[in-house]
């Protein structure tokens, strides 16, 4: 029920209080949760009751304002988005299945929300932070201007510096959005970016209550993807959150906030809906081998269906286009969308991670990757949403219900090697995915040809002519997803990118043909 403890909210420990149960009887008991909600948003309902005494309504729609009330975020607008999301689901009905295995369906209804009475919901937006100001000398209306001088910062003017002045996107095309998690909140990202000597910025920051602090003009790039080319080319989005323990920050308010500015982004900049332009900085590819690993954030706890869908219906429609071809998918699992655990916990299952095998089974070895059990990294598996080739698909053979697919995937192999490196090989491996969990995916499929004696194509960190870029090679005829192509900055040459590994990738259209496209 969102029941939440913190220094801006505390629910929690107030449903505590109304109910006489325990905080931890309400976080790990789902009717007691329930129970908690429930009198929670009894209190918000009769603290916005005009009559005396207080009284509850008596429509559903006269409780749109308690429930916007509920969210406690930080801006009416961002509350009335939390309201919003609620009604609609009364309006298309659901069916889905309880923890203990039983089917809860509830039939659409047609209710029209008392919208008039969001006025009325008190928000307690946070105290403006220091360097920043409540006006509206924002790119985004609504988010607080925590913008830094360019007389102190511009790396264009003066040094130190954290960012560099340009006047996108007619110095450089926009065509993506890069998602980040803080590891920590606002204000820690906000007293990093105002350092002169941190060498970073970004162009906004998303609080765990929907606040939204712009931090620097989107016409200029910021220091923030860890890949220049990307730093010229994105707007960058930093949400307070933990990449490790990401289900203990992110949350549907902060979810709503960003998918509510992302949508701003997309329609102001013609930028597609999708994973292939709403990137993760986990997904951004190193530029070299020396830069590499890139980082890893927002991590496999950060919902990407639920996301897009919320982005969606700010009114973003999808990318259309000719059938999928076959052989296309992304993984569109239930880890992606709710809790799979008891009582509305996570679980180690509950990500938009997925490992390859070097075999059909999830018995056989893992693919070669980083040492260690770090539950972030990203060296042998795939995240949510991006678009990948198959090859060929198969049952696990070891029984689980898994559906293996075996695809092309740029190895790490050569980092247990006795000079580690980051260089990658491309590898034939399969990736084992809940079953009926892989949809039709809009992209380009391509097959690599060769240029080169050898018969292997060099794969690039960033669409530029230069060897100083290449991070790993493909074998000739080897087949990869490629759902976007750009050219490159100051000339004609065009390049795919292709979805090498878990990261981006990208390959010059002179050493690939395109076999299908939607």
């Amino acid at each position: 029920m969102h029941l939440v403890q913190g220094t801006k909210a505390d629910t929690l420990d107030q449903a505590a209080t109304l109910t006489g149960l325990s905080a931890s009887t309400l976080q790990h008991d789902t009717a007691s949760n329930i129970l908690g909600g429930a009198a929670v948003l009894r209190a918000e309902a009769l603290k916005l009751s005009t009559t005396i005494p207080a009284t509850l309504p008596t429509t559903v729609s006269g409780w749109y304002a308690p429930i916007a009330a509920y969210s406690h975020a930080g801006s009416r607008q961002t509350a009335g988005m939390y309201a919003d999301a609620a009604f609609k689901l009364l309006s298309t009905g659901f069916s889905a299945t309880a923890d203990d295995g039983e089917t809860i369906t509830l039939a659409p209804q047609t209710v029209a929300p008392d919208k008039t009475t969001l006025a009325a919901v008190p928000v307690s937006p946070t105290a403006v932070p220091a360097g920043c100001k409540s006006d509206s000398n924002v790119d985004y209306p609504g988010a607080i201007d925590c913008v830094v001088p360019a007389a102190t910062y511009d790396c264009n003017v003066t040094s130190p510096c954290t960012y560099q002045s340009s006047t996108r996107p007619s110095s450089y095309a926009m065509y993506a959005v890069t998602i980040h998690d803080i590891e920590g909140t606002a204000q820690d990202a906000l007293s990093t970016f105002q350092d002169l000597n941190s060498g970073v910025s970004v162009h906004y920051v998303v609080d765990s209550d929907g606040t939204v602090y712009q931090a620097l003009r989107e016409k200029d790039i910021a220091y923030h993807a860890g890949n220049f080319y990307y730093n010229e080319h994105a707007v960058g989005i930093e949400h307070a959150g933990v990449d490790a323990t990401g289900y203990q920050w992110y949350n549907a308010t902060e979810y709503l906030a960003s998918a509510k500015l992302v949508a701003y982004l997309l329609t102001k900049y013609n930028i597609p809906l999708d994973h292939a332009h709403i990137t993760a900085h986990g997904t951004t590819p190193a530029p070299t081998t020396g830069s590499a690993p890139n980082h890893v954030d927002p991590g496999k706890y950060w919902l990407w269906d639920y996301y897009f869908g919320l982005i969606h219906a700010q009114g973003v429609a999808y990318p259309t286009g000719n059938t999928p071809a076959a052989g296309l998918f992304r993984v569109n699992p239930a880890s992606d969308q709710a809790p799979l655990g008891p009582n509305g916990t996570e679980t180690a299952a509950n990500n938009s991670f997925f490992t390859l095998y070097t075999g059909p089974s999830t018995a056989d070895p893992v693919i070669p990757g980083a040492s260690g059990t770090d539950p972030t990294d990203e060296t042998t598996n795939i995240e949510t949403q991006m678009p990948y080739y198959y090859v060929a698909e198969k049952a696990d053979e070891a029984g689980t219900g898994m559906q293996m697919y075996q695809i092309w995937y740029g190895e790490n192999d050569r980092l247990s090697g006795s000079s580690p490196s980051q260089y990658a090989d491309a590898k034939l491996a399969w990736v084992a995915i809940p079953a009926g969990s892989a949809v039709p995916v809009h992209s380009y499929v391509l097959s690599l040809k060769p240029t080169t004696k050898n018969g292997t194509i060099k794969i690039y960190g960033r669409p530029t002519t230069s060897a100083s870029y290449v991070i790993g090679t493909a074998p000739t005829g080897s087949q990869w997803a490629a759902p976007k192509s750009v050219f490159e900055d100051g000339t004609s040459n065009l390049w795919f990118a292709i979805d090498y590994n878990h990261r981006e990738a990208w390959v010059p259209t002179t050493e690939a043909t395109v076999v299908a496209w939607y």
